[in-house]
Parts: C-alpha cells; structure tokens; sequence
C-alpha cells in the first residue's frame, strides 16, 4: 500500500519578489509532488490568512520561514504515512489540527502547498497527468449531477492593470479584461488574445501613453478615466482585425473593496465619490455601453443587500463574479446562492487554503448553475496547478493574467498542452 513518507517545505521567491512556501510530498513508491503558492495584494478580509514572518530584518518582514517550519515540524509529521489518494481526509486534518477558522495557526500557504503537493504526488502515483487526477477526485468525491465533459476554459486576458496592481497610479479599476467570444480551440483563443495585447502596446504608444506593465503583466499607462482604457483597448481589438461584441467581449475587475470607505465608494484616482446605489446606475451605464459580459467584485465583499440588487438589474445577461464577496466559501457561497447575489464563482484556491475545499466550492456553485472562473493571483509563481484544476472542474473560464511575464506565461503554455493531450490522448 502507498503512504507519505516525506513532506517538506522551502522557502522560494514569488513574482514580485517576495518570499512564498514550496511544498514537497514524497510517497513510499518514489512519486513526488511539488506545490509553490501564491499571493494577492488586494486580499479579501475574508480570505484565509497568508502567514508572514513580520522580521523586518528578513525580506521587509514577508518572510515565511515560520509557515515552512510548520510544514516541517508540524503538518508533515501529522501527515506521514496517511493514504495519499484521501485528499479529503488529509486537508481536514491539517485544517483540524490547526484548529482556526482561518488558518492563522499554520498559515494558509502553509496549509495549500502541502495539500497540492499531495495531490500531485498522488497522480505521479497513479501515473495520471494532474488534471485528469483532478477529474477523478472532483468526479468521485465532490460533483456528480451529471457527467462531465473534456472542454478547455476561455481565458480572460487582464490587458490592463490598475488599481492596487498598480498603486492606482494607471486606473480606478483593478482589471481590465479581453475574452474571445466563441469557444474556439484553446490556442486560437490564446492567439487572439495575445495578438490584442501586442497591438494594444503600439496603441498606447501612438497615444504616447506609457507601456509599463504592472503585477500581471498587463499595460498600466496613466489614463484620464477608465472609460478612456475601455476605449483603447477597443480600438486594439479593432487594429488587430476583431471586432469588439462580435469576436470578443470585454471583462472588469473592479476591486470594489479596496474602493470602499465605510458608507461610500472612493474612486482614487478620478477623485470621484459614489454610493451603492449609484455606483450600481454606473455599472448599469458601463455595461450598457461597452460589450462587457463580466463584472467581477463591481461591490464591497460585505455589502450583500446591494449585490442582490445589482444582479437583479444585470444578471441577466453578464455574468456577476463574486471574489472577495464568496472567497471561494462554502458557507458565502451557499448565502450568495440564496439570496440571489451573484451568479459566478471565481475561485482562488489560496483564498480557501486546501484543494478540497477549493473542488467543493466548484460543486457547490456549479450545482446553482453558476459558472466557474478559476483564477491565478497578482503574486505568481510558475507552479501550474491552477490550469490542470481548471479543465479538471470544466471551468468556464480561466484568469492567468496577460500573456506576458513567465509565471502567467507558464499556465498558458500547460493549457497548450494539456489540450494537446486531450486531442492525441498517449
């Protein structure tokens, strides 16, 4: 029988430069499993607790040597000799043995790289590519209304980056976003979008507006409004040969938490001030005049009552993405689903802190017929995991960020892949 024999952690460098924990797992049969975790910078409040070392002598004190001694000192020996293939059984008892709600004993990144490394220790086991290991255990353990088809996510390229990706120095609004309109193959749609950015950079520039990039690789230059990015990433998809609500539509990440001050909406840096209520008829005007199919955190994650409202009046026809808002939460995900206040999942898995509980807020939202935007974070490393959970879980979707900048790059390339594998199965 095949158990854990080693688990290990490292420190290592994410895509800011900042420390994150890589976790190892090793089974009696020789496989190993190799996980690093990732980061935001606009974190919800209810997002499981990331855990730094806070030793300003060490890395600005974001160091995470205490998270990798947990894993060495605590969580591995918990673990060892424990069936590698229980993926449930193991994630509940590094989240019971660290006794929090928000894994703050451990750390979250603790927690998630150990409960990764596992699961691809376990599909080297079973000499399975991860994500059709991720099938089996979704499959098998967390979704079974209805079988499950081989179907590659669209991906939605951040073209442009503002907000806390940026300092607010470009835009109000986190996220701007370009997303092929037909479900083509995987890599016609990862040409298209990438053709958008490159001629996107030679609009900016005719605009002589800068085109430095900001945390995920898309252009941060310092626009007058957020309508004017709306228009000039049009006009890109325009020069490019496509045409906008045609070939491809248009997402926003508004962030809106990181906006929010008590009873209002603080836009930074077009130094305008909304309520709900307004900020809702904005949104309603947005979406009226751009081709815009996807408003993910358009509110603040706890202002439930106006969520209901807004989509109630855009729902429809968008879809309305909770991330802050659910945090990738049974139980927020489960009061969202009742009281009507969103109708997409974006699922982080370090929000939640284990790959169990990642699938099961998958399911849970599938089965209200949400759909699914699995999504990477600000802070990257070039672990590809999220792309093989992605086709895993027949994600509608996948946010890996510009198709620049090679821990984004890495997970668009595995999607290449693993589409290609799916078409010549070896």
């Amino acid at each position: 029988m095949v158990s854990l024999l080693r688990v290990s952690a490292r420190q290592i460098l994410d895509s800011r430069g900042n420390p994150t924990v890589e976790a190892e797992a090793e089974l009696s049969d020789g496989s190993l499993g190799r996980a690093s975790v990732p980061s935001g910078a606009s974190k919800g409040k209810h997002e499981a607790l990331e855990l730094r070392d806070n030793d300003p002598q060490h890395f600005s004190g974001k160091g995470v040597l205490h998270a990798v001694a947990h894993v060495e000192n605590v969580i591995g020996p918990a673990i060892l000799n424990n069936d590698p293939f229980d993926q449930i059984g193991i994630d509940q008892e590094i989240v019971a043995r660290d006794g929090t709600q928000s894994l703050s004993r451990f750390g979250a990144n603790a927690v998630l790289g150990v409960s990764l490394a596992v699961s691809k220790a376990a599909a080297q086991s079973l000499k399975l590519p991860y994500y059709r290991y991720i099938r089996q255990l979704f499959t098998q353990d967390f979704y079974s209304q209805q079988p499950l088809t081989w179907e590659m996510p669209i991906p939605m390229f951040n073209i442009m980056n503002g907000g806390a990706h940026t300092r607010w120095e470009s835009t109000d609004f986190q996220e701007f976003m370009v997303i092929p309109a037909h479900q083509q193959s995987f890599a016609q749609t990862l040409e298209m979008g990438t053709t958008i950015y490159h001629q996107l950079q030679k609009v900016l520039q005719s605009h002589s507006l800068s085109t430095l990039i900001g945390d995920e690789g898309g252009y941060a230059p310092a626009v007058k409004s957020n309508e004017e990015a709306l228009d000039l990433i049009i006009e890109a998809i325009q020069e490019a040969g496509f045409r906008e609500g045609v070939d491809v539509n248009l997402g926003l990440d508004a962030a809106a938490s990181e906006l929010f001050n008590t009873d209002e909406y603080i836009f930074k840096k077009s130094n305008q001030k909304f309520s709900s209520t307004q900020l809702i008829e904005q949104w309603q005007t947005l979406l009226t005049q751009y081709p815009i199919i996807s408003l993910e955190d358009g509110l603040a994650e706890d202002d439930w009552k106006n969520w209901q409202t807004l989509t109630k009046k855009c729902g429809h026809q968008k879809m309305i993405v909770g991330d802050d808002l659910l945090a990738t939460n049974i139980e927020r995900i489960q009061k969202a689903i009742e009281l009507q206040a969103c109708n997409a999942l974006l699922m982080k898995i370090n929000q939640i802190g284990t790959l169990s509980e990642s699938l099961a807020a998958v399911a849970l939202a599938k089965s209200a017929g949400w759909k699914i935007v699995v999504s990477h974070r600000s802070g990257e490393t070039e672990d590809t995991s999220i792309a093989d959970i992605a086709v895993g879980v027949n994600a509608d979707y996948v946010k890996m960020g510009a198709t620049a900048r090679s821990e984004r790059t890495a997970k668009y390339n595995q999607l290449l892949r693993i589409e290609e594998d799916l078409l010549h199965p070896h």
